[in-house]
């Protein structure tokens, strides 16, 4: 199994949250494709950790649907399924939704300015067609909200669907359209007229669309 060795090393936390945190972001990359057999002390020694935080962050992995643990044989990425996308977006577009909703209430004149400051960002990527730049802004933008909702049982959730968020992207299954920077500033205005309505409707409308380009673009291939 090819492992890098010149990423770059985190800042310690603890060795089972770096060796996770590593991996995932390995398995959301492409880095460690799809259906590959994962040895942890080839991982381990890359990490610089033992086989143990590799091991509890694998079994973690497995949890949420990213590797497959085959006791006594091998370990294995899982494939990428893009039809996925359909029982994802929905749950994902209704707890982005409520946090849009949850957050008016603890919402600063601060938070707006970064909100259309990462907006801006995110215009600017597109417009230079730095898609994976666009990616990690736009989930900037969103995790803003969501931590300003500040729910952590909300947040525990999101994590988990937008890593396969991300890995779908990655594999090209995800298309970001520049229609999103329009949306968020609509979804900025409508928190910060604290129109809670309108900000929740508008947050699911948003993640929404997407599915609705995945869908449309499905069916004009075929």
């Amino acid at each position: 199994m090819p492992v890098p060795v010149n990423h770059a090393k985190p800042i310690r936390t603890t060795a089972k949250e770096n060796a996770y945190k590593q991996i995932l972001h390995w398995i959301i990359d492409g880095t460690l494709y799809p259906g590959e057999k994962l040895n942890d002390t080839e991982l381990a020694e890359a990490l610089g950790v033992s086989r143990t935080p590799v091991r509890e962050s694998l079994q973690l992995l497995e949890s949420q649907g990213l590797v497959k643990m085959y006791p006594g044989k091998a370990t294995q990425v899982t494939e990428v399924e893009e039809e996925s996308i359909r029982d994802l977006l929905p749950p994902l577009a209704v707890l982005q939704a409520l946090s849009a909703e949850l957050a008016i209430d603890h919402i600063t004149t601060d938070t707006i300015s970064t909100l259309r400051r990462i907006n801006k960002e995110f215009m600017i990527a597109l417009q230079q067609e730095d898609f994976h730049a666009a990616l990690n802004i736009d989930e900037q933008f969103h995790q803003l909200i969501v931590d300003t909702a500040n729910n952590q049982y909300i947040n525990g959730i999101v994590e988990k669907l937008q890593a396969h968020v991300r890995r779908l992207f990655f594999h090209n299954s995800i298309i970001l359209s520049d229609h999103s920077i329009d949306v968020h500033e609509s979804i900025i205005r409508s928190i910060e007229e604290k129109d809670k309505e309108r900000a929740s409707t508008l947050m699911k409308e948003n993640w929404l669309g997407i599915l609705k380009d995945f869908n449309l673009a499905n069916t004009n291939n075929n």
